[in-house]
Formats: C-alpha cells, sequence, structure tokens
C-alpha cells in the first residue's frame, strides 16, 4: 500500500515509517521540521518539507494514498496556556486541512494520534467512554479535531480510527526542547551535570510508554477492521510513577547524585494521568514488551551517542505573565 506520514521527521512519525517499510508499504511523509529531525527520516521515504496547513499541498500529496497516519502535532500540553494561537492552529486547523484532502482524495482510511489530555481530571486509568474534559488549549483542540474527522469520515465515507497514544518514550526522542518530553529533558540536564527541574512536588503520576510498543498497535491500526471509528489507548497501564520517582531512577540509571530543583506547578497540570489499555490488548494484543527501566536505558544511550544539545527556545511565547513558568520566560534549562 501507499501510506502517508504526517510528522515523519517527528520521533514516533519516523518509528511507524520504519515498520511500514519493512512490511514492503511505499512510504510518502511530510514535516515542517519544528520538531523533527532530517536524519529520523528513513531513506527510501518520499519526504516533502511542508506545514500540514497548506491545504493544496496535502491535497497533492495525498492523492493514490491508501492509508494516512496524522502524527504532526506541536504537542506542548503545557506551554499551549501560553501560546495557544501557535498550538492550536498546529493541531487542530492542521488536522482539519489534512482530513479533508485525504477524504477529497478517498483514501481508504485516516489514523489520527489524539492525546490523553483528551481527558483531563478525571479517574484513572482514563477509558476510552470516559467523557472527554481537556484543561487546555492543546487538549481542547486535540478533541475538536477528533470531532470534526468523525464527522467528515462518517460523512463522506471514509474509514478512520483514533489512536491516543500516551507518554511515549525511546530513542529518537528530542531532548533539547524545553517545553516538553520531561525524560529526555532530565537525562539531557543530568548528562550535562545539571540538576533537572520538577514542578510542584513532583508528584504528578505518569505511565511512560516504549515507542516499539506503541507503533505496534499504530501499525495494525492501519489494516484491522476490529478498530473501525474507535478510539483506543495506546500504552501501558504498569508502573504508574511520579515525576520525582522518574528523576530518582534516571540519576540511579546515570549513577547521577540527585538534588532536583522544585518550581511553581504549571497552570492546568492534571496530577493524575493514566489509561487504560484493556481495549488495545482486546482489539490489538497489545501488551508491554519494554520496561520502564529499559525504555529510559535506550534513550540514554541514544542520548549518549549523540551527544548532549543546550535547549533550543525554538517556540515564542504568546502570553507572558506572572503565572508563566520561568523556566520558559527566563529560559533557565
Amino acid at each position: 500500500m501507499k501510506i502517508f506520514i504526517s510528522g515523519v521527521a517527528g520521533f514516533l512519525g519516523s518509528h511507524i515509517a520504519d515498520a511500514m517499510i519493512a512490511e514492503g508499504h511505499q512510504v510518502i511523509g511530510c514535516d515542517s521540521m519544528i520538531g523533527g529531525l532530517l536524519d529520523n527520516v528513513p531513506s527510501t521515504v518520499e519526504f516533502h518539507q511542508v506545514d500540514c496547513n497548506q491545504f493544496d499541498t496535502m491535497l497533492r500529496l495525498t492523492k493514490g494514498c491508501d492509508v494516512v497516519y496524522h502524527c504532526a502535532a506541536t504537542a506542548y500540553e503545557g506551554l499551549s496556556v501560553f501560546s495557544p494561537h501557535l498550538v492550536t492552529q498546529n493541531i487542530f486547523s492542521a488536522s482539519v486541512s489534512l482530513f479533508a484532502a485525504a477524504i477529497q482524495n478517498r483514501v481508504r482510511r485516516i489514523v489520527f494520534c489524539s492525546s490523553m489530555a483528551r481527558y483531563g481530571t478525571n479517574a484513572v486509568p482514563f477509558r476510552e467512554d470516559y467523557p472527554t474534559r481537556p484543561q487546555d488549549p492543546y487538549g481542547i483542540a486535540k478533541v475538536a479535531a477528533e470531532d470534526v474527522l468523525r464527522n467528515l469520515c462518517q460523512v463522506h465515507g471514509v474509514e478512520f480510527t483514533i489512536a491516543v497514544p500516551h507518554n511515549i518514550i525511546g530513542p529518537r526522542q528530542k531532548y533539547d526542547d524545553p517545553y516538553r518530553n520531561v525524560a529526555a529533558i532530565m537525562m539531557n540536564l543530568m548528562l550535562q551535570n545539571r540538576q533537572p527541574i520538577i514542578y510542584g512536588d513532583g508528584q504528578q503520576k505518569r505511565c511512560f510508554s516504549f515507542v516499539d510498543d506503541c507503533v505496534f498497535c499504530l501499525k495494525e491500526m492501519a489494516f484491522s477492521n476490529k478498530v473501525l471509528g474507535e478510539v483506543i489507548n495506546i500504552g501501558p497501564d504498569e508502573e504508574f510513577v511520579s515525576v520525582l520517582q522518574l528523576a530518582e531512577t534516571i540519576a540511579n540509571q546515570l549513577r547521577f547524585n540527585l538534588d532536583p530543583i522544585f518550581m511553581p506547578d504549571r497552570p492546568q497540570e492534571v496530577k493524575l494521568a493514566t489509561c487504560s489499555a484493556d481495549k488495545a490488548r482486546q482489539l490489538l494484543g497489545y501488551r508491554t514488551s519494554i520496561s520502564l527501566r529499559d525504555g529510559l536505558q535506550q534513550m540514554i544511550d541514544y542520548i549518549k551517542t549523540r551527544g548532549t544539545l543546550p535547549f533550543k527556545y525554538h517556540l515564542d511565547l504568546e502570553i507572558i505573565n506572572d503565572i508563566t513558568p520561568k523556566t520558559w520566560s527566563e529560559r533557565l534549562f
């Protein structure tokens, strides 16, 4: 088949591309390069450096494609409270542009990567039938994109499915981005012999999903008829750890003397967030094959191989006031 992947130079998109190429499929992809790296893109991918908001280009690139994976996203949940225009333009508007182009070209199926931010504050673990209660512009935009996808595909007769990956980790994740990827940020700091910064008391709890386990499910979501029209959480519901415990685990692996710097809570951050994997187990045969510790070690090895990097404040803050995290407004990383 011919597979289109948005965000193909990014962390998740490039891993999906690898999996599709290994299965013998032809892959075409795009990336705006806000968060991507050219050396992530497999050599056999037909790559285009363009933004999904460019509808005419999306219409041209998705012509003749069988499956569209929409992975591209400015996945900045915390930052979206302070840069809402940037984030929503690249979540909602970009998604609708790609969906419309794909539907016009009669692709067989669209696989949309949403976010656990859709759940907001709910009882944990989050289940797919929970009401959506997003707490920030990023989550609101993801839910709105889901709604438009569902509406358009039902009206125009195109297959779709919605994946909800959560807290993916692994090699190729950006570690010089001060706005996201908590494990990668901590590693980059500790490997520079710098203390990690933790927001609040560090008792925010998450589960972390190794990228290969997510790709296993996402690959199936392009072809299985069991998932049509479904929302499916992708990621583990084991090893529910606090941010402070995450820092301690990384420090132990690096033999680093941990003494974290604590900063005020980030506004609208959900305290407890993890998803049930029961539906993915039932429909996709999902299982956790890589433990948190082993996944973190693979990330450490990746960063050591590439070398530590200074943090790049590559996105502008649109709202700066007394509650803007000083890590961003004063560039403390």
